[in-house]
């Protein structure tokens, strides 16, 4: 990344390298998305919403383009590790930086519905955060998306709202649902061959309902810094049990709690360890969870 790269990058949570792709590479891309055309289907249109209203969106089922049969998945896989992605990354969210998860293919035709504004740390995750330290920048979680068609003004697809990574109060409810966006939420045109680097969790980003003739074709991939683990096999090898490979066996819940492997998107299924008033570990975000088997800390 050049100064007026890592400035834009900075400034705005978002960055747009132009012609990435050459035309032949496009054309393959776009030739092995035909090959799978009976794969790509409508999803279910989300909540009924004005500003978003439309169709849902296409994607593939039952496989992603990784998994292509040869040569089929060639222009996916070239992806992973382009040097022109390579270059950026190692910037973005530091050296050894990994897939975390996807790739994930968005389609649209004319009418389908946008999705919601999100991230912005809302809530805060460490995993995915942007800060500074030592005179760089870092942030967890980057998503690459590749643009296989034109997304020309005022024709719908990414939108996001500049600079929000920086933002220090939450999101109102009409930004999220469009339906009083203050002038915030903004589309990032692309052509065909583009790519997007966006700091997903970090910036608040959505879709545009789509209003192009032509269909919208993007793949998405999910980077992470070696140190976060955001889904994926994450969620499977978390549990004490698996992680430690029976280590666990016999422990007290409170005690099993510390014991689980590392994974930033988790629910309540992971449990959450506080001291009560009177000096007692106890889980606290499982409801009706009474043990307080560990000892006093005092």
């Amino acid at each position: 990344m050049d100064r007026k790269e890592r400035y834009h990058w900075d400034l705005t949570g978002f960055l747009v390298a132009r012609n990435v792709l050459s035309k032949d590479e496009l054309k393959a891309a776009n030739d092995a998305l035909d090959h799978y055309a009976d794969q790509i289907q409508p999803g279910r249109p989300g909540p009924e919403n004005p500003e978003l209203k439309g169709t849902g969106r296409l994607g593939l089922r039952s496989t992603n383009v990784l998994q292509f049969e040869k040569p089929y998945c060639d222009p996916f896989r070239n992806m992973l590790a382009h040097p022109q992605i390579v270059s950026r990354l190692k910037v973005m969210c530091g050296r050894g930086f990994r897939l975390d998860h996807g790739p994930q293919f968005i389609g649209a035709v004319k009418g389908t519905q946008g999705g919601h504004q999100h991230g912005s740390g809302e809530p805060s995750k460490d995993g995915v955060r942007y800060h500074h330290h030592g005179g760089r920048s870092f942030v967890g979680g980057v998503t690459v998306t590749w643009n296989l068609m034109d997304a020309d003004p005022g024709m719908g697809g990414f939108g996001c709202v500049r600079g929000s990574h920086k933002s220090k109060y939450r999101m109102p409810l009409g930004v999220r649902n469009l339906s009083d966006h203050l002038g915030a939420v903004a589309q990032v045109p692309m052509k065909a061959g583009d790519v997007l680097f966006f700091m997903d969790g970090a910036q608040t980003h959505g879709t545009l309902p789509w209003h192009h003739d032509h269909q919208r074709r993007t793949i998405l991939f999910k980077f992470a810094g070696r140190c976060s683990s955001r889904t994926g096999p994450a969620r499977q090898v978390a549990p004490p049990e698996t992680y430690w490979d029976g280590e666990a066996e016999s422990m007290s819940p409170e005690q099993s709690a510390v014991m689980w492997g590392p994974y930033a998107n988790f629910g309540d299924e992971i449990p959450m360890l506080d001291v009560t008033e009177d000096g007692y570990v106890e889980i606290t975000n499982r409801e009706g969870h009474k043990s307080r088997s560990a000892e006093a800390m005092r």
